[in-house]
């Protein structure tokens, strides 16, 4: 655990100094496009982090190489060359496109190339959790191409799809990775290997690099990771998570079958709200004509600012749901199924009343104005659904209005937030 503590370290310092360099470089030769439609922030600002999360990536690996106790891993160097590989393609596709916006099917043919790169150098699915009587079926080479393509490119693209919110899909990352990389570390001793494989090694590093880039991408960020950092964390997620099924025997008992292929799982019930948030997304757009992968201002995060959540409490509110799930998947090694399940289901519960609060608090302004005496013709700008009210009057206004002429009783005393983290527009 100590080294990978310290290849961690060194992806944090890496990152977070490459992270200062690339922030630099980039106002002083303007490299950052103009404010889009759909975008949060009202100042033009770097789209270029990803360069610096793949820097510190990088160079720990390359660091890792040089300690003893990762031999093991480095045995056969391809799977590592394979991965830094794809990780620079990735960027330099996703660079191009923060840059100078490529269209859909020029990212998805990249995608595909890439994902089938790392198929090819043996990174592959080769079982899946079914079978006669409960067991494992072993894939087909075809069948195994074709499955790890798929997910590589559904877990990239899900990530890419949730970098919406400042530091969201950084925090999501290190919620999710720190998890996964507990679970990847305790299979591999369990299993009785090392302690050092290629599945901990790369998280590590991804969770390293992506801590020494989030200082800088917090609210109010001054740099975004861009889709060429989304795509490349979204990759290396999908790569670890492949690459611990190294570490499953097909022949298991069967008793041991459901906790060995949590690691299957795991990362699909980590990255819940992406994924769900890229289902959503597709379905929408192909009933609407529209390709899957144009933009749009209707993805989950979207939704949270509208319904009255302001940028820091959006994003807290991922984390949460994400934490949730997380480590929920996790408690199910460690605990009895009855209490895992308790557990995750009373945060789950809690989840949803934070994020509903604010249509709570709407729909109580809504009918106290609906059922005031008639005859009273201001009382309409009280409720959002009224035709004639004012697009002008968001709710914060609505309730003030409401308290001034004593249709609600004034709110108990709490720090306002911050006007400035109230966005105006969505990214």
């Amino acid at each position: 655990m100590t080294f990978y503590l310290l290849v961690a370290l060194i992806a944090g310092l890496v990152s977070f100094g490459a992270s200062w360099g690339v922030l630099r470089l980039s106002h002083r030769f303007k490299l950052y496009p103009g404010i889009r439609e759909r975008d949060v922030h009202t100042t033009p600002t770097p789209r270029l982090g990803g360069i610096a999360i793949v820097i510190g990536i990088v160079v720990a690996l390359a660091i890792a190489s040089q300690i003893s106790w990762f031999n093991l891993v480095y045995a056969d160097p391809f799977p590592i060359i394979a991965i830094v590989a794809s990780a620079l393609i990735m960027l330099g596709l996703g660079v191009v496109d923060d840059l100078y916006d490529l269209d859909w099917m020029t990212k998805l043919a990249g995608q595909l190339l890439i994902a089938g790169f790392l198929a090819w150098s043996s990174l592959q699915l080769t079982s899946l959790p079914i079978g006669p009587d409960g067991g494992i079926t072993l894939l087909s080479p075809t069948m195994s191409l074709i499955v790890t393509v798929l997910a590589v490119v559904l877990v990239m693209n899900a990530v890419n799809f949730i970098d919406g919110l400042d530091g969201l899909v950084a925090g999501v990352t290190l919620i999710a990775g720190t998890v996964f990389f507990i679970y990847s570390y305790l299979l591999s001793i369990d299993t009785a290997q090392s302690a050092f494989n290629l599945a901990s090694l790369v998280m590590a590093v991804l969770l390293g690099a992506t801590a020494g880039f989030l200082p800088f991408n917090w609210h109010p960020a001054k740099i975004f990771m861009g889709d060429g950092g989304a795509l490349v964390v979204g990759m290396l997620m999908a790569v670890s998570t492949i690459s611990v099924t190294g570490q499953i025997d097909p022949g298991i008992d069967r008793s041991q079958l459901v906790p060995a292929f949590i690691p299957l799982l795991l990362p699909f019930a980590v990255l819940i709200v992406p994924l769900l948030d890229f289902g959503l997304a597709v379905l929408r757009r192909l009933r609407a004509g529209k390709s899957p992968f144009s933009a749009d201002r209707k993805h989950l995060h979207h939704r949270l600012l509208d319904m009255g959540h302001s940028h820091f409490h959006a994003v807290l509110i991922f984390y949460a749901w994400t934490a949730v799930v997380a480590f929920g998947a996790l408690l199910f090694l460690f605990w009895a199924w009855w209490w895992a399940l308790t557990a995750m289901v009373v945060g789950l519960i809690a989840c949803t009343l934070v994020t509903l609060a604010p249509l709570s608090r709407r729909k109580r302004i809504e009918a106290v104005a609906q059922s005031a005496p008639e005859g009273e013709d201001d009382l309409a700008r009280f409720d959002p659904l009224d035709a004639a009210a004012p697009d002008s009057l968001d709710e914060a206004s609505l309730e003030a209005d409401a308290v001034a002429t004593g249709l609600l009783d004034a709110p108990t005393a709490t720090a306002d937030p911050d006007p400035a983290l109230r966005p105006e527009e969505s990214r």
